[in-house]
């Protein structure tokens, strides 16, 4: 490829440091020069207001909407995203094309005097903004109180030195990638807590009739990372799943077998529903699709709003 490639990319510390990955990906794997790539920062409205739930102020496509518009105009070629921040249905005209080989997808506990979390006291209040780890936390200690926080990892971070929360939780992807891991208290196993699906996949997304974009992202694709995004996020088609929704999904591929396992939660985080699935990963998408409707039958949509 001969022509620039500009990649749009949130402002953040973390953000950037995903899409320099990529673009390192594609000098190393697509023979691209450096002169030809340039980075576009683009601010979101999810950067902007840091004091709501996202679900109040317009739900996840808050932090992937602005970058969507650029990349339709025209005026970036490749957009860098988080998938777990990505609404679960494509823009229409867009294709969320390759993925960086998946970060590790575990939860992590990050306390003052790094303790862990069945050592925390009674009442002790932890931060989060998704509903999903609120109501996981309940599970594993329903002594414990979740307040929303917002903001970047330093952010998060500072406001818990301050003494504004006793712990918060957070993906170890995005610590792993900022050297916060000298911070970290407890990493939960995936059994213990369920991340979001595609929690710890960089995402990349072009226009849909971009070939010699899509020929170029191929390059960096991990195949093996995309058979899992489509499977997690389609039990999330499924279930039309928000900000709201209160879910966790993972799998894992062995050989040519992938296991998938989900939980829901209702909408008070009362009630949860579980399954677990395997087969052969030429099914992987069919397998997303169909534990998505077992936990719809379950939950008998009890984690929707009415």
């Amino acid at each position: 490829m001969d022509k620039e490639i500009i990649i749009g990319t949130r402002g953040s510390k973390l953000a950037l440091i995903y899409a320099q990955k990529v673009k390192d990906q594609l000098i190393k794997l697509a023979n691209i020069s450096d002169e030809q790539i340039k980075l576009k920062e683009i601010v979101t409205k999810g950067d902007q207001i840091q004091d709501k739930r996202l679900s109040e102020i317009g739900g996840k496509g808050l932090f992937s909407k602005n970058i969507e518009i650029e990349l339709l105009e025209g005026n970036i070629d490749v957009a860098v995203h988080a998938l777990k921040d990505m609404p679960a249905n494509e823009t229409e005209n867009l294709s969320t094309y390759a993925y960086l080989k998946r970060n590790d997808p575990r939860e992590v506990l990050i306390t003052k005097n790094n303790k862990k979390i069945s050592e925390l006291n009674s009442n002790a209040i932890i931060g989060t903004s998704s509903y999903r780890r609120e109501f996981q936390i309940k599970k594993i200690r329903n002594d414990l109180e979740s307040k929303l926080i917002r903001g970047n990892v330093d952010t998060r971070i500072r406001k818990l030195d301050e003494g504004q929360y006793d712990a918060i939780m957070l993906s170890y992807a995005g610590l792993d990638a900022l050297s916060f891991n000298s911070r970290i208290s407890q990493t939960f196993s995936v059994s213990e807590i369920l991340p979001s699906a595609g929690q710890g996949i960089i995402a990349l997304q072009c226009r849909s009739d971009d070939q010699e974009i899509k020929t170029t992202l191929n390059k960096i694709n991990d195949h093996h990372t995309k058979l899992r995004a489509l499977t997690e996020r389609n039990v999330l088609k499924v279930l039309d799943g928000d900000c709201e929704t209160a879910v966790g999904v993972h799998s894992v591929i062995e050989e040519d077998k992938i296991t998938l396992e989900a939980e829901l939660f209702s909408l008070d985080g009362t009630q949860r529903f579980y399954e677990k699935k395997s087969s052969n990963i030429l099914n992987c998408e069919k397998l997303g699709i169909e534990v998505g409707k077992i936990l719809k039958e379950k939950s008998k949509d009890s984690y929707k709003k009415k």
